[in-house]
């Protein structure tokens, strides 16, 4: 098992993923401005895929550059709606808006993983989950984003996929790890080869 992994996200549930998979590593958040690379790739008409892939690969990078020799990994997951990227919710109105608009309709979660090594990315991988929400009224969605405490809310997943959550849904295909916001198999396979 390697013991110079970094983990460069303060994500508690990528953590929560690594440590069931026995994969240890520190965490160290990369603290990258999110927002002004979303909206920086947004006018350039990236598409979600290459929006969460590059959000991950600076995070690996940026923590990679200043842990020398390490084995970072960074991570980040969009919403894609028809093509229109759902950005985090700030608030619990956020929140809302965004089950409002994912609301009886199908869309997907992306979620991109990057390793990386002295500022360099050495390894990446996107993996795709279809995702269909059931209908409900604005007193349903209300009433669920009430159960849903603070911290687990302004995570990507409004719908907190790993508990109330998957009642909101008709339809999912996809791996859950993968929704969750680390496609962990993956990583595994890719971390034996280095090790």
């Amino acid at each position: 098992m390697l013991s110079n992994l970094i983990l460069a996200s303060k994500s508690k549930v990528r953590k929560d993923i690594l440590d069931q998979n026995n994969i240890i590593c520190n965490v160290e958040p990369s603290n990258i401005d999110e927002d002004v690379v979303k909206q920086s790739l947004l006018k350039e008409n990236a598409p979600p895929e290459i929006i969460s892939k590059n959000l991950a690969e600076l995070k690996a990078n940026k923590v990679s550059l200043k842990k020398k020799d390490s084995i970072v990994i960074g991570a980040d997951s969009v919403i894609d709606l028809g093509g229109q990227l759902i950005s985090k919710p700030q608030n619990r109105e956020g929140a809302l808006h965004n089950l409002k608009m994912l609301n009886g309709k199908k869309h997907f979660l992306i979620s991109s993983v990057c390793i990386s090594k002295n500022g360099s990315m050495i390894w990446n991988y996107t993996d795709k989950a279809t995702l269909e929400m059931k209908n409900f009224s604005n007193d349903e969605l209300k009433a669920y984003l009430s159960k849903i405490p603070d911290e687990t809310l302004y995570a990507y997943n409004v719908y907190q996929i790993e508990g109330e959550g998957r009642n909101l849904f008709s339809k999912i295909d996809g791996d859950t790890d993968t929704i969750m916001g680390l496609p962990v198999k993956k990583i595994q396979e890719y971390l034996k080869t280095i090790e």
